[in-house]
C-alpha cells in the first residue's frame, strides 16, 4: 500500500508543470476567456512573454485604445508580446454588458483579437486578487479605465501606465521594446 502511495506522489511530482511550479505571484491565476468556458493559466500561457495587462470598457472615452492595444498586440505578439484585456464596470458604469456582449463589441468595433478575459471587479475596495497583486507590487491601482501594467517575460512587474497613456506613447512602446529586448 505504501509503494502505490510512493507511486502517486511521484507521479504527482512528475506531472507538475514547471511553469506552476514557479510561478510569480503575478501570473498565479486562472481566468476564463471572456465569454467562454474552461480556466486559463496565465504561469501556463504567459510566462515567458512581456505582458500588457489592460482594465478596459466598451463606453469610456478611453475605448478608442483598442486600436492602440490591437496594433501593439499585432506588432509586437511574434517577438512574445501579448496584451490581456480585462473588461471591468468599476468605473462610471462603462462596460455594463454582458461578456457576450463586450466580446461583440469588441471584435466588431475594434477588430480585437488579443486575449480578452472574464470581467472582473479591479477597483481598490472590491479589486479581484489579480489586481490587488497587481497593484500592491505597483504601488498603485488602476484610477480609471484603461490603465496598463507592464509584465516582464519573467512576470516581473516593470511599469504601471495611467489611462490617459495611450498604447502609442513613446515611454510605453520603449519599456515593451526594452523587455522584448531581454
Amino acid at each position: 500500500m505504501r509503494w502505490k502511495l510512493l507511486l502517486i506522489l511521484v507521479v504527482g511530482a512528475v506531472w507538475t508543470s514547471p511553469a506552476t511550479a514557479n510561478c510569480p505571484a503575478a501570473l498565479d491565476f486562472d481566468f476564463r476567456p471572456l465569454a467562454g468556458a474552461g480556466k486559463v493559466n496565465l504561469c501556463q500561457r504567459y510566462l515567458g512573454k512581456v505582458v500588457l495587462v489592460v482594465n478596459t470598457a466598451s463606453k469610456c472615452v478611453y475605448t478608442p485604445q483598442y486600436d492602440g492595444l490591437e496594433a501593439l498586440y499585432d506588432k509586437y505578439k511574434d517577438r512574445g508580446f501579448v496584451v490581456l484585456g480585462f473588461p471591468s464596470n468599476d468605473f462610471g458604469a462603462q462596460e455594463p454588458g454582458t461578456e457576450k456582449q463586450i466580446q461583440n463589441f469588441c471584435r466588431l468595433t475594434y477588430g480585437v483579437k488579443f486575449p480578452m478575459l472574464e470581467k472582473i471587479q479591479v477597483a481598490r475596495n472590491s479589486a479581484h486578487p489579480f489586481y490587488r497583486e497587481l497593484a500592491k507590487l505597483a504601488g498603485e491601482y488602476p484610477g480609471w479605465n484603461f490603465h496598463k501594467y507592464l509584465l516582464s517575460r519573467r512576470g516581473e512587474l516593470v511599469g504601471s501606465y495611467a489611462s490617459r497613456v495611450r498604447p502609442g506613447d513613446s515611454r510605453l512602446i520603449q519599456a515593451i521594446e526594452h523587455q522584448l529586448a531581454n
